[in-house]
């Protein structure tokens, strides 16, 4: 039997290029590099949609200047008032926080999936619903701050900045709006929120996965490619299952999300007194603006902003587990 000295020098000498042997490969900081491909996929899915991401945030709160437009006119007007930059507002933010939200929410899918698994004896779809909602809530709760600064830099139009940035927002949030407690305004409808989306994201995806390489291996799936004993989606499949996974779950969801942002954007609303809880905003929304044009104004947008970013995070991420020996 080799050494273990042998073993390294002969994959060093096989270059940075050779597989890792399947052991090492599993072991070797393994919850490092589950956190670099989440935060990866994570980055890469909201990169895609984030001229989306600004409008839906200016439409959902009623930006006084964008109020009377719909999706598309609003994506078009925003460059002419603001310059194409102006699609991209606030998104130095989200990337400070969609790195390790995505790299938290698709690492502790995996653990919470083992954790309920083995701990509670339960497995198949039920697993996957339960361990989805956890990963979610979990990601929310540790990066709401960063969410919040975006959303107060998202809604700021050209020539009307009250934040100069993320740090002044930081600093204006914490000593403006009652410290801390300031960071984790709207945390209640977004906790309740991402339950189902999360969960309903990871379950839908991870069924769909599982019936397509379980009815037709051949056609929906091939050999992953650092483990060929693992079956894996063909790419356009995967792309497929986690649009339809993001549409599923932003359905579900959606109130929920408007509710979250309007609470976030607080004092910079001037009715912000009658949206202070949960229940509250709810009610004021319904009442003033209905179902179609309140609770779930800007939906449309939602599902073209939605469908690709979810597909593509999907996507990536089961990508970049193969390309980290994840498998």
């Amino acid at each position: 039997m080799a050494s273990p000295a042998a073993a390294a020098a002969a994959a060093a000498a096989a270059g940075p290029g050779a597989a890792l042997p399947p052991g090492a490969a599993r072991r070797d900081f393994y919850w490092l590099r589950s956190f670099i491909a989440g935060g990866v996929a994570g980055c890469c899915a909201k990169t895609t949609t984030a001229p989306l991401d600004r409008v839906k945030i200016l439409l959902q709160a009623h930006n006084h200047h964008y109020k009377h437009l719909g999706v598309f006119s609003t994506l078009c007007a925003v460059p002419k008032k603001e310059g194409y930059l102006g699609l991209y507002k606030g998104n130095g933010a989200m990337m400070i926080r969609i790195f390790p939200y995505g790299a938290i929410q698709f690492m502790a899918f995996d653990q919470y999936k083992k954790v309920i698994k083995k701990q509670l004896g339960i497995s198949g779809h039920v697993h996957r619903l339960m361990a989805g909602s956890m990963a979610g809530i979990t990601a929310v709760i540790c990066t709401y701050p960063l969410d919040m600064v975006r959303v107060r830099l998202a809604f700021q139009v050209k020539g009307e900045h009250k934040y100069m940035g993320i740090i002044h927002a930081f600093k204006m949030i914490y000593t403006k709006e009652g410290g801390f407690s300031g960071f984790y305004r709207g945390l209640m409808p977004t906790v309740v929120g991402m339950a189902p989306y999360a969960g309903f994201s990871f379950f839908t995806f991870g069924t769909l996965k599982s019936i397509g390489l379980a009815q037709a291996p051949n056609l929906l799936g091939r050999p992953s490619l650092d483990n060929p004993d693992v079956l894996v989606l063909k790419t356009h499949v995967n792309l497929l299952c986690g649009g339809i996974a993001g549409a599923i779950a932003q359905t579900i969801s959606y109130p929920l999300d408007v509710t979250r942002r309007r609470m976030q954007l607080g004092a910079v609303l001037p009715d912000s007194e009658k949206c202070l809880t949960m229940v509250q905003t709810l009610k004021y929304v319904y009442q003033q603006h209905g179902i179609r044009r309140g609770l779930y104004r800007g939906l449309s947008l939602n599902y073209i902003r939605c469908i690709p970013s979810q597909a593509v995070a999907f996507t990536t991420y089961e990508l970049m587990k193969q390309f980290l020996h994840l498998n």
